[in-house]
């Protein structure tokens, strides 16, 4: 099982591993200009693929890129709640959410591939004026993750911002395998 399956089973003694992966994709990158880039990274990454080749995935039980979207926009939901909860309240929990059961009850098969691009870029538009707008104690404000633990709104900006590298080469490896 690769260290980026964020699966709820095993999730906390995984946690540590998958933050460090997505802290390791990101490098020295700029997180917010990262999260800024992604919804035109993504246009481009999808560029001149027929729906069929959005809905199929790379192989039984993978996701589409469609399906990727559409947990990409829902992830997208995610960080906004927890942003603002930070923002907000002092050391507020955080639940954490099982992705599988997120796409098998929301039903990613499904998902429009336009209207998650659309969703995911609408939320990352309003988040990123968030971060933008926060200051550098702001930054510093902690919520208290279900998995994790304690977690800044810096440490949440850098694992959203390798969160989407990851899809990226996700989508990357999704379009070879189906093209």
């Amino acid at each position: 099982m690769s260290v980026f399956t964020n699966s709820a089973s095993g999730a906390a003694d995984q946690a540590a591993a998958y933050t460090a992966a997505l802290l390791d994709l990101l490098g020295t990158r700029d997180p917010l200009a990262v999260l800024r880039d992604m919804p035109a990274a993504l246009t481009r990454a999808i560029a001149g693929l027929s729906p069929e080749q959005l809905r199929q995935p790379e192989r039984q039980g993978k996701w589409s890129i469609a399906q990727v979207l559409q947990h990409l926009a829902d992830a997208e939901l995610a960080v906004a709640w927890r942003y603002r909860l930070i923002l907000s309240q002092d050391r507020p929990p955080l639940t954490g959410y099982d992705q599988d059961l997120w796409a098998k009850h929301l039903h990613y098969e499904q998902a429009n591939p336009a209207d998650a691009l659309e969703q995911f870029g609408a939320l990352r538009r309003a988040n990123v004026r968030i971060l933008e707008r926060a200051s550098a104690a702001d930054l510093t404000r902690v919520g208290l993750h279900s998995e994790r633990g304690e977690e800044s709104i810096e440490h949440i900006r850098k694992l959203t911002a390798g969160h989407d590298l990851l899809h990226l080469r996700q989508i990357d490896r999704i379009k070879s395998a189906v093209a």
